[in-house]
């Protein structure tokens, strides 16, 4: 249609798709417009017309169009872009009578990505805008390459993420990846890709393929479908093209698959026929409501079908007749016969087709846009501050550049809404990304509905660009989401292993090493635990470890502190039996002052070595070490006293000897306090300087704390051991020396066996100490506090205590004074 601007159209409105063996002596068979292509068309001319009829957009500009089949072919859109081009020699003139009708300001088109840029390749060095209603390729957005690129349909690299963001949001880590071997395909599918290896999507296979290829090669690709082991296809192909693939998919039974589609199929109601497709889910360009374009595409009188071969085709297809003049002019390479002829009365209203059906304005809404924009484009060129009611200046010379370029105004600064919707284009041409989330699902009546499921709108901030209703959504014949990995989840306590030569989602599982835990799922890592704390048996958590400490509870503990009691109180019995015969011979002649001393050290002895049972504290383990180091101390002292003393005795005995005036009760006192003073200034400056404190031993065992004291200062510790370890010894030497004594009763025998006893067991406790682990240092330590204690009551202070009750005749002065 002629005007006074005109607007170039490319759509394909025919595709050829045979994939037989190359002969090309044949013309393959092209797929006739079914009715979707051809309302793309309609919705372009339905835009102009209501444009003309616009008294505010382009006052007294009328604009007219020319709309090519490009048959999907690129070849033929080459072809086109040419004819665009040679349209533009005109002669512009200054008299008001010229007009620039013919004039080609500004293509829209072409339907598909390959296309688009071979076309784009050819017109933009003209400075010819083009707007693309369905080209999606990202790759178009480059400026540099393609300056006068427009379109109103959202870039591929928006889809992409969001497919990957989809795949994601379901769980699904293992996918199979299906791509037209297009610009469209490749670009998409590499953008897909590249998205999900962000999102931690592995991809089994990604194959490609294209309507024209030969039979064996889409049979390839469906074989690698059908034996995959992902359950989830994501699909990047043109309609076209997929209803290649499809078809050979279904001439076998077609294992269950979750389809993921783009936005060229996965909208398109004339796939729904495969019913293995139920419950394919997807990105679509949002519905939209065009006000009487409905009513524009019924009024289709017969008397336009029969001068349009485009439209012959049409109604010769739709309603199985054939228009015999016209018969011969199809655009088909041979006629189409019929038994029927169309006569006019065939009714266009009661057509079910996708030409008619308007419910799913889509791609048709993006050329509706498209055309708009342009409209806009040349207003602002040639209205902008006029007033609303006056006419635009239709013999003001313009150039297509006018209304690409980076000029005031300029189709990249279109910015309107219509029928709702905005128009805008960003800084590489393209519009805001919105996508309707679809769904494929099947009614009662076995039907395939498209349902809308969510929304996606990449201008929202980061994690909030989803709207999805799951509780509607259906795939794989169930509303069950199916489940797509390589491998199963790692439960907690354990951690994925990569199997070798395979992507990072397949793994195996393994338990946590000792000592680690995984509290998550696939985890990739098992962290330790604090040493504090150890995994629990099934290492997802960390549990405190056990506290073991040598307690009044435990078995050991209760041995103990019974004999601790029993020594103590044998003690005390004892000393009972010598303040009851204090009197006596026997208890007199054995220095009762230091026996009395003795005794109640040893209960002294006994007594610290409860102090050793419970739980450690800072003031029980200072308690314990230097209680049991002063006692000691106090009862060797004792015992060394009783030695001198017997000692003394003898040398007293010898005439002219006056020894026991120097060695009287005062200075067997002051030699008992001396020697435990001692122990006492080395125990003050152990606390002083590094006492012993409770620690928890994390070291000892891996699976349990023990709780101890530590020895803050082990010089201290060892001074203390040290200082008993050598009263001890200069004991038992001095009553190795009197043990001969001519007495019938001489103590330094008793002595001696008790000092032998007390220096054996501590010898013995050094290396035992040092080896012991947990608490059993601290049964070692009691044991051997009480087996000397026992020793030395046993040895000194038993045999005493049978003759005063049990053999009094030899508790005599002349008894122990007679001589061996």
């Amino acid at each position: 249609m002629d005007g006074d601007f005109i607007i170039g159209g490319a759509f394909s409105l025919h595709s050829y798709t045979q994939t037989v063996s190359h002969d090309y002596t044949i013309m393959p068979e092209p797929v006739r417009c079914k009715g979707r292509s051809l309302q793309l068309s309609h919705a372009m001319v339905f835009a102009i017309e209501e444009i003309n009829n616009n008294t505010e957009l382009l006052p007294g500009i009328r604009l007219g169009y020319q709309i090519y089949d490009s048959c999907a072919s690129v070849s033929m859109t080459v072809h086109l872009a040419f004819q665009f081009l040679n349209s533009l020699d005109l002669v512009f003139h200054t008299g008001k009578n010229c007009s620039q009708s013919g004039m080609v300001m500004a293509v829209v088109g072409e339907s598909g990505s390959t296309p688009s840029i071979s076309m784009s390749r050819i017109i933009s060095p003209f400075n010819i805008p083009q707007v693309s209603p369905s080209a999606t390729c990202a790759c178009l957005s480059d400026k540099q390459q393609y300056p006068r690129f427009f379109r109103t349909i959202p870039s591929d690299q928006f889809q992409a993420g969001a497919l990957a963001k989809l795949v994601k949001q379901f769980g699904w880590t293992w996918i199979g990846a299906v791509r037209s071997d297009t610009d469209y395909g490749n670009n998409g599918m590499a953008s897909f890709l590249e998205a999900a290896k962000k999102e931690g999507i592995c991809v089994e296979y990604s194959v490609s393929f294209y309507r024209t290829h030969p039979h064996s090669r889409i049979q390839k690709v469906a074989d690698v479908i059908r034996s995959s082991t992902s359950m989830v296809v994501v699909a990047f192909a043109p309609s076209g093209d997929m209803r290649i693939l499809l078809a050979e998919l279904s001439r076998e039974p077609f294992p269950p698959r979750q389809w993921i589609g783009s936005e060229s199929w996965v909208t398109n109601p004339g796939l729904r026929k495969y019913s293995f497709l139920a419950g394919t889910i997807g990105f679509g360009i949002q519905k939209s409501v065009i006000p009487g374009f409905r009513n524009f595409l019924l009024n289709l009188s017969f008397a336009q079908v029969a001068v349009s071969p485009l439209l012959t085709e049409f109604w010769e297809d739709s309603f199985n007749c054939t228009i015999k003049e016209n018969s011969q002019s199809t655009l088909l390479p041979w006629p189409l016969f019929s038994n029927k002829v169309c006569n006019g009365t065939e009714d266009i209203k009661t057509l079910q087709t996708p030409y008619t059906d308007t419910s799913q304005l889509r791609i048709s809404n993006m050329v509706y846009k498209a055309v708009y924009a342009i409209a806009h484009a040349i207003h602002n060129a040639l209205c902008q501050g006029r007033n609303v009611t006056a006419q635009c200046d239709k013999l003001t010379k313009l150039q297509s550049k006018k209304v690409s370029k980076n000029e005031s105004v300029i189709l990249k600064k279109v910015n309107f809404s219509r029928n709702g919707y905005d128009v805008s284009f960003d800084t590489n041409g393209d519009p805001v990304a919105i996508y309707e989330l679809v769904n494929w699902q099947k009614t009662m009546a076995g039907i395939t509905d498209i349902v809308t499921v969510g929304l996606y709108d990449a201008s929202l901030p980061e994690g909030q660009e989803f709207q999805i209703n799951r509780n509607i959504i259906w795939m794989e014949g169930s509303t069950e989401v199916p489940v797509s990995v390589c491998s199963g989840s790692c439960p907690p306590g354990t951690r994925k292993v990569l199997q070798k030569g395979k992507p990072i989602c397949c793994y195996d599982c393994t338990a946590c090493p000792e000592g680690e835990i995984s509290n998550t799922t696939d985890s990739a890592d098992c962290l330790p635990c604090h040493m504090e704390f150890q995994p629990n048996a099934k290492r997802d958590t960390c549990i405190p470890k056990p506290i073991e400490f040598l307690s009044f509870q435990d078995i050991l503990g209760i041995i103990l502190a019974t004999f601790s009691v029993l020594g103590a109180c044998l003690t005390i019995i004892t000393t009972a039996i010598f303040l009851r015969h204090r009197t006596s011979p026997i208890v007199r002649a054995n220095n009762s002052e230091l026996s009395f001393l003795l005794l109640i050290s040893l209960t002294l002895c006994f007594l610290c070595s409860i102090t050793f049972i419970g739980a450690p504290s800072e003031w029980s383990c200072m308690l314990r070490h230097t209680a049991f180091g002063i006692t000691f101390v106090l009862c060797i002292s004792c015992v060394l006293g009783k030695t001198i003393v017997v000692l003394m005795a003898f040398k007293a005995r010898l005439p002219g000897s006056n020894v026991m005036k120097w060695f009287g009760p005062p200075q067997q006192r002051m030699t008992v306090m001396s020697f435990t003073f001692i122990q006492v200034l080395i125990c003050t400056i152990w606390l002083v300087v590094s006492p012993p404190v409770p620690i928890k031993n994390l070291t000892a065992y891996k699976e349990k704390i023990i709780l101890e004291c530590a020895l803050g200062s082990a010089v201290g510790f060892w001074a203390v051991l040290g200082y008993i370890g050598l009263l001890a010894s200069f004991c038992f030497v001095l009553a190795v020396l009197a043990r001969k004594l001519p007495d019938n009763f001489n103590e330094a025998k008793l002595i001696t066996f008790s000092m032998l006893i007390f220096c054996a067991v501590w010898i013995t406790f050094i290396p035992a100490y040092v080896s012991s682990p947990g608490k059993f240092t601290v049964v070692v330590e009691i044991f051997a506090i009480l087996a000397s204690s026992f020793g030395l009551i046993m040895c000194i202070f038993a045999p005493k205590c049978f003759i005063i009750l049990f053999k009094p005749e030899k508790n005599t002065k002349k008894y122990l004074m007679c001589k061996n």
